[in-house]
């Protein structure tokens, strides 16, 4: 028996070199059965290790009739619907959550996250960045940079034009994966590898990155960055932002629990508690001196924020006459319109 951690039957683009720019899978695997993993490495010759191989029309044939076998319908269908592709086409196995080595591991990961397959900080991205390569994101597809003036005069050769739409190492979710039960406003604005629970509403100045996102419902008005995860019934105003671990916040992992509110152009550089509310226009950092005070308004102690970190009930606010920041509980916790958060 053969036992896998994550399985992905994909097609993708090759540059002129025939190096892998990007893979979708349709339906990829976490944990798959043992019969399923099994009749895959079987099929391929499979010995083991992370290892992502290319399939001919062929070996895709077999694939899928030795998962009809198994059991798998529904990944012999895929493979079934794969040998009929043009494109190059790929099985990637992962024995164990380890550090993506390739263009198809890291691509595999990347769709377990937006598949809600495993949560934002549950599988092994180290050394993505450097795996990923930057690529042109055209109405034609994906394109090498080195590869972009040619294809841009051949379009202008035959009246057309090649529009690219940004260049960078993610495309956005909604060209691999829509999970259900979410509305997104501008859709370049969510990257793969974004995870949005059921209910999430992301405006059109909502951004959430890779390896982060939404427990669901929640209405994203503001910039979840890379590595921050969001709880159920959260609102981030307009203008507000996470800080991602990326973008100075250390080993720090920035979290938001449930039911919190960041103010319209607010934002936070430590993780959040439950019911916690951050007025807008002001952004709290680790090293921030806030004025701790009782039920009462009266002075407690004088802290660095990233003592209050994780806290939840809390209400953090600049007093309007003297400028000092203040964190004194939270009674009230933030009440979403249910409305707002039906997607279907």
């Amino acid at each position: 028996m053969t036992k896998l951690y994550s399985l992905g039957l994909g097609v993708g683009t090759h540059n002129q070199k025939g190096e892998w720019l990007e893979v979708f899978y349709p339906s990829p695997l976490l944990a798959p059965s043992d019969a399923t993993a099994t009749a895959v490495a079987d099929t391929l010759g499979y010995e083991g290790g992370n290892q992502a191989l290319t399939l001919t029309a062929e070996q895709a044939r077999a694939l899928s009739k030795a998962l009809a076998d198994a059991g798998d319908t529904a990944q012999a269908a895929i493979a079934d619907t794969l040998a009929s592709s043009e494109r190059p086409l790929v099985a990637t196995l992962l024995a164990a959550d380890e550090a993506p080595t390739n263009v198809p591991e890291g691509y595999l990961k990347l769709h377990l996250l937006s598949h809600r397959l495993v949560k934002p900080h549950g599988t092994n991205l180290t050394g993505l960045f450097g795996v990923l390569p930057n690529v042109a994101w055209t109405n034609a597809g994906a394109i090498d940079l080195a590869e972009l003036p040619a294809k841009q005069l051949e379009a202008r050769l035959k009246g057309e034009l090649l529009d690219v739409a940004c260049v960078d190492k993610f495309p956005k979710m909604t060209n691999y994966v829509v999970p259900a039960g979410v509305r997104i406003a501008h859709t370049a604005r969510v990257r793969l590898g974004a995870y949005l629970g059921e209910g999430t509403t992301i405006m059109h100045e909502g951004f959430v990155n890779f390896n982060a996102g939404t427990d669901g419902p929640g209405m994203i008005e503001g910039r979840i960055s890379a590595g921050v995860f969001v709880g159920s019934g959260s609102d981030l105003g307009g203008g507000s932002s996470t800080m991602g671990t990326l973008s100075g916040g250390g080993n720090i992992v920035i979290s938001l629990g449930k039911e919190c509110l960041l103010g319209a152009n607010a934002g936070t550089g430590i993780p959040l508690g439950d019911r916690c509310t951050v007025e807008s226009g002001l952004y709290i950092t680790a090293g921030t001196k806030v004025a701790v005070l009782d039920d009462n308004g009266k002075d407690v102690d004088t802290a660095k924020a990233r003592d209050l970190a994780g806290k939840s009930d809390l209400l953090f606010r600049r007093n309007s006459l003297t400028g000092r920041i203040e964190c004194l509980t939270n009674k009230s916790s933030v009440q979403l319109n249910e409305e707002l958060h039906v997607n279907a």
